[in-house]
């Protein structure tokens, strides 16, 4: 009975544990873009609103927009009113999975990730912030911001 719970309690903690490097999306960067979707299809810009409004780990600490009713947004980085007038889906999507390609000094995350990070918080290592759904969830939505 005990090697039962203790072999059921392994197996439910493997089920749980971050995923891989390898088990991310594989993607070509050209030139300053990611031109094809992680996913291989296009995002939901509703889900892609709902994560830049999440306060917990995305968009609004940083940077503000055409969110009206979102109070305190960030004032650290650019608005993102006009986000896809400004860039292509290409170019947003490599600026979500790592803007350090573009701008080494970026202070914005790396939201599809895991390798040659520093003090990453253990709940994070070795997991993107981001899926590549979410991903491509986000590029569908800013894609919408033309104003």
């Amino acid at each position: 009975m005990k090697f039962m719970l203790t072999a059921l309690l392994a197996n439910a903690l493997m089920m749980t544990a971050a995923p891989a490097q390898d088990a991310l999306h594989r993607f070509e960067v050209v030139g300053d873009a990611i031109p094809s979707s992680l996913t291989g299809a296009p995002g939901d810009p509703a889900r892609g609103r709902a994560i830049v409004l999440k306060r917990e780990n995305t968009c609004l600490l940083c940077h503000s927009g055409p969110f009206p009713d979102e109070r305190f947004q960030g004032d650290l980085s650019p608005s993102l009113a006009g986000a896809g007038a400004r860039w292509s889906e290409g170019q947003l999507r490599l600026r979500l999975v790592d803007a350090s390609r573009l701008n080494p000094a970026t202070i914005m995350p790396s939201y599809y990730r895991v390798d040659g990070l520093t003090r990453v918080a253990p709940a994070w290592r070795g997991k993107p912030i981001l899926t590549a759904e979410q991903i491509e969830d986000v590029v569908a939505y800013l894609a919408t911001l033309r104003e």
